[in-house]
């Protein structure tokens, strides 16, 4: 998935969930649902568990927590 449908799914919005990484404006945060993954829940068992949610979230929420760990944060020098 390229950076770019991911982040039609990706929202961050500082009304909803403080601001989080969100999927689709929703009360669903990328968090909850790697945390359901990395609890051994299965896409379908989370598409189960939030109806309102399409496997492309899922998909897109992987996504993201990727492109997120290679990111980098270079200190500015004389800052």
């Amino acid at each position: 998935m390229t950076t770019a449908p991911m982040m039609t799914r990706i929202t961050f919005d500082s009304n909803v969930m403080g601001g989080k990484a969100c999927i689709r404006g929703l009360r669903v945060t990328v968090g909850t649902v790697l945390g359901l993954l990395a609890a051994g829940r299965g896409p379908r068992d989370i598409v189960d568990a939030y109806p309102y949610l399409e496997r492309e979230d899922i998909d897109a929420a992987l996504a993201y927590a990727a492109w997120r760990l290679e990111e980098r944060e270079v200190p500015l020098v004389g800052a």
